[in-house]
């Protein structure tokens, strides 16, 4: 009799998680939660044409706010836009214009030393000429030096075209000694050629 009683409590004991294991089992098998949990609820799908927010699904509540606690405000219609600068000229970068280069002037022909009077050689009248202090009237001839107090620009005479003759070559200097025109180099002071006559 004692026997049969403990055997009898023992199955009551057991029964229950007899019945639950079996439960949890069938549960399993049909997906479904155990008895005295909740399973979440599977979140909406997002709409059509429209991204789910990230960090969180879509409540149709608007797009995220903005950081700093500010949203952007859309551009007002008819408002100011900002334009592209274009260049001049249709929007194409075009180099500018290269400059031409200048074509170089001709240089007068040269007078050649001991030439003497050119063909179209022809005297003119010069302005008043004044001799050095202690210096007259000489007739230079080629060869000779010049003394130094003749190279200034008081008695260099540039104005040689006029007279018909050529330009004086590089080193050289016409220079003027009353009425005569002397070609003298200017290293050395040596007179390389005389027109007499050159004034009037």
């Amino acid at each position: 009799m004692k026997r049969l009683l403990l055997i009898t409590t023992g199955l009551a004991l057991i029964a229950p998680d007899i019945a639950l294991a079996q439960q949890q089992q069938q549960d399993q098998q049909h997906h479904r939660p155990p008895a005295g949990t909740t399973r979440p609820a599977p979140a909406p799908a997002p709409a059509p044409g429209r991204p789910p927010h990230a960090g969180g699904p879509d409540h149709g509540h608007g797009p995220p706010p903005h950081q700093g606690g500010q949203q952007p405000r859309p551009p007002r219609p008819g408002g100011p836009s900002i334009q592209p600068i274009r260049p001049p000229g249709g929007g194409h970068d075009r180099p500018p214009p290269r400059p031409q280069p200048q074509p170089p002037r001709p240089r007068p022909p040269e007078h050649r030393p001991g030439t003497g009077r050119p063909p179209n050689f022809r005297p003119i009248h010069g302005p008043v000429y004044r001799y050095p202090h202690g210096y007259r009237y000489r007739r230079w001839t080629i060869g000779l030096f010049l003394p130094s107090v003749f190279f200034s620009s008081y008695y260099y005479y540039d104005g040689w075209g006029p007279l018909g003759v050529g330009a004086p070559p590089p080193g050289y200097r016409w220079v003027r000694y009353g009425p005569d025109l002397l070609l003298v180099q200017i290293g050395t002071r040596r007179i390389v050629d005389v027109i007499y006559g050159a004034f009037y």
